[in-house]
């Protein structure tokens, strides 16, 4: 077996790795719970190759975000549920069904028009899923936001999806005026309410959050992965100034610390 641009020696490796007598067997043990995460993982390691702007890491991080799919499809196969085909045959039939206006009839349209046209495409769809899956109850906007993405994540597009009905704030002050809101019930909460008060309280203080970088335009996990990024930048500052002088950051309290913390806030202040 040698490496290959073909598709189809990836697929033959999978099934290798996979087979019960001369396998890997690890590989052998592996069910579709026990890989899930590693499918959340490789997406989110694209994700960090992109943003590091490392273009040869994301060619490795894709190679292993593909094996995903093709491991779930090798292990659907042996189940007799659906092969790669299948996989493949799914995806290109909902790339062309969702785009008429390319592969299709309609009028290419607008920007605006073309996103209204994939909403109306997608309700259909939605209500497809629930028959097929003989729901008791109407399909909903929200049923195909996955409850497994990254909660902050999710609570955007929940908000994003209940506004398309007119299920949202008039204007960015009445989303601030919620931040405020749910600030004040969660301090409230923290001066004297139960541990599931005070989870309950700051839950709603997240969404709301949320919801005010949704109505100015901000991806909110982006946000906080940048967030995060200034921390950690920040807090190596800290780190390095108390090595430089010769300190044990775990003895050198709060003062000194904020102190560091404060000189590389001031730099970052005098940037462009």
């Amino acid at each position: 077996m040698q490496p290959s641009r073909d598709m189809s020696v990836l697929l033959e490796i999978m099934a290798r790795l996979r087979d019960k007598e001369a396998g890997c067997p690890w590989d052998i043990e592996q069910n579709f719970e026990t890989i899930r995460h590693y499918t959340i993982e490789e997406a989110y390691e694209v994700s960090d190759a992109i943003e590091r702007k490392d273009y040869e890491d994301l060619r490795d991080e894709l190679g292993d975000l593909l094996l995903q799919p093709v491991y779930h499809a090798q292990m659907a196969k042996e189940e007799g549920l659906f092969d790669i085909g299948d996989v493949i045959h799914a995806v290109t039939e909902k790339l062309i069904r969702r785009h008429p206006h390319v592969f299709g009839d309609d009028d290419p349209g607008t920007a605006v028009s073309t996103e209204k046209r994939w909403e109306n495409i997608k309700a259909a769809e939605r209500a497809t899923k629930a028959e097929r899956r003989g729901g008791t109850r109407p399909p909903s906007i929200l049923d195909d936001v996955p409850s497994a993405l990254p909660a902050l994540l999710r609570a955007g597009k929940l908000a994003k999806r209940a506004a398309r009905v007119g299920f949202d704030w008039p204007d960015t002050a009445s989303v601030v005026a919620k931040v405020r809101e749910e600030l004040a019930e969660t301090e409230e909460a923290l001066a004297g309410g139960s541990e599931a008060a005070k989870t309950e309280e700051i839950g709603d203080l997240l969404f709301a959050v949320a919801n005010l970088a949704r109505n100015a335009g901000v991806d909110p996990e982006a946000a906080l992965r940048d967030a995060n990024a200034k921390f950690v930048r920040r807090f190596d500052h800290v780190e390095a100034r108390a090595r430089a002088d010769g300190i044990a950051i775990e003895t050198a309290g709060l003062a000194v610390l904020d102190g560091y913390w404060n000189e590389i806030r001031a730099l970052d202040k005098e940037k462009p």
